[in-house]
C-alpha cells in the first residue's frame, strides 16, 4: 500500500532498476508485476513497502491493480521484454510486426499498453530497446496506445551514459510526455564505478564474490588487454562481443545479461556486485538467486541513475514545473 505522494506501478518489475530511481526521486513504488521468482525476490527484498505480484502480466487486469493498492496509480513504469525486438537476437522475426505481434515475448508489450487504458495513469514510461522502432513498428505503437485513449505519444530516446551511468545505454522511452532531462554533464568511468571496492569477498560488500569460470577461459582472458574480447556471438545484425576486458579509463560497454565483463586489472571477471555499479545500482540494493540469475536481473534492468533522472522530469510535470511543451498534455 502506498503511504503519500505520487504512485507508481511497475509492470516489469524485474530487480527494480526503474522502480529505483523513482523511489529516489521521492515516488511512492505501490507495486511491481514479475513472473520470474528470483527477481521477484529481489524486487520485494529492496522495495518492502510495495506489493509484489508473481505473476504473468497476462492474468493481471486494472481492478486488480486498483485493489491491491487502493486507487490507480499516478504513473505507470516498466521495460517490457526486448528479446523480441533486438539486435542481439539472431532468432528475431524478420517482419518487424510480426515481433510485436506473432513473437510471444514481443506482445507482452501490448499488455503494458491494454494496463495503460484500463488503469488510465497520468503518465506512463515504457523503456525497451531502440529496435522496437524499426519499420511500421513506430506506427503500430502510436496505433495502439491512441485505441486505449492516448492520442499523443512520443520516443524518448535516452543515453544512459548521459545521466550517471558509467557504461553506454542507448535505450527509447516511449511516453505520452515529452521527457528531456538534464544531462550530468560527466561521464562517469569504470574504474569511477568500481575502483574503490576491496577485493571480492569483504562481507560488509553485498553479491561481491569470486565468480567461477573454467580454467580455459581464466587462460584466455589472461592474454586480453584493454578493449580486448574472448568471444564473439552472433546477433540478428551481425557479431557482439562477450568477455571484454574493461578499460578503467572508459564507460563500460552496454551491460547485458548475458554478458561477462573481465577487470581491468586482475585476470579474473566482474563480480555481480561491480557488475551491478555498472549500471548504477547502489550497494545496498541486493540481488537474490543464482549467481547467473543476478547477472541477468541486473543485465535487464533500466539504470538507477537513468530512472532517477526520468522520474525527476515526471516529478516536475506532475507539479506543474516541467518544461512548457510537456505541460501542454492533458487528460
Amino acid at each position: 500500500m502506498a503511504i503519500m505522494g505520487y504512485t507508481v506501478v511497475d509492470l516489469f518489475a524485474g530487480a527494480g532498476g526503474f522502480s529505483r530511481g523513482f523511489l529516489d526521486a521521492g515516488f511512492d513504488v505501490a507495486l511491481g508485476i514479475e513472473i520470474d521468482g528470483n527477481a521477484a525476490r529481489t524486487y520485494s527484498y529492496n522495495f518492502p513497502n510495495a506489493v509484489m505480484l508473481l505473476n504473468d502480466i497476462r492474468n493481471v487486469n486494472g481492478e486488480d491493480i486498483i485493489k491491491y493498492i487502493g486507487s490507480r496509480p499516478d504513473v505507470i513504469i516498466g521495460g517490457s521484454p526486448c528479446e523480441a525486438f533486438t539486435e542481439t537476437n539472431p532468432r528475431r522475426a524478420k517482419d518487424p510486426l510480426d515481433r510485436l505481434y506473432v513473437d510471444e515475448l514481443g506482445r507482452l508489450t501490448l499488455e503494458f499498453i491494454r494496463l495503460v487504458g484500463e488503469l488510465r495513469p497520468r503518465v506512463f514510461v515504457l523503456e525497451n530497446v531502440v529496435r522496437i522502432m524499426d519499420g511500421p513498428l513506430r506506427d503500430a505503437l502510436v496505433n495502439e496506445f491512441a485505441r486505449v485513449g492516448y492520442e499523443r505519444i512520443y520516443f524518448n530516446v535516452l543515453h544512459a551514459e548521459d545521466y550517471g551511468t558509467p557504461s553506454i545505454r542507448r535505450r527509447v522511452f516511449i511516453s505520452n510526455i515529452p521527457i528531456k532531462p538534464r544531462k550530468t554533464g560527466r561521464v562517469l568511468t569504470v574504474w569511477d564505478a568500481i575502483g574503490d571496492l576491496p577485493s571480492p569477498g569483504d562481507p560488509s560488500i553485498p553479491n561481491h564474490e569470486y565468480v567461477t569460470i573454467s580454467d580455459r577461459k581464466l587462460r584466455g582472458i589472461t592474454q586480453l588487454n584493454w578493449d580486448e574480447a574472448l568471444y564473439k556471438f552472433r546477433g540478428a545484425t551481425g557479431f557482439f562481443r562477450n568477455f571484454i576486458r574493461l578499460n578503467p579509463w572508459k564507460p563500460a560497454p552496454t551491460v547485458m545479461g548475458s554478458v561477462r565483463f573481465v577487470h581491468p586489472i586482475e585476470d579474473r571477471v566482474l563480480t555481480v556486485r561491480e557488475q551491478a555499479r555498472l549500471m548504477g545500482f547502489p550497494d545496498n540494493h541486493v540481488f537474490l538467486g543464482p549467481k547467473d540469475s543476478q547477472f541477468n536481473q541486473i543485465g535487464e534492468a533500466v539504470p538507477p541513475p537513468l530512472a532517477r533522472a526520468i522520474a525527476s522530469f515526471v516529478l516536475k510535470y506532475l507539479n506543474g514545473n516541467a518544461p512548457y511543451e510537456a505541460n501542454q498534455i492533458t487528460f
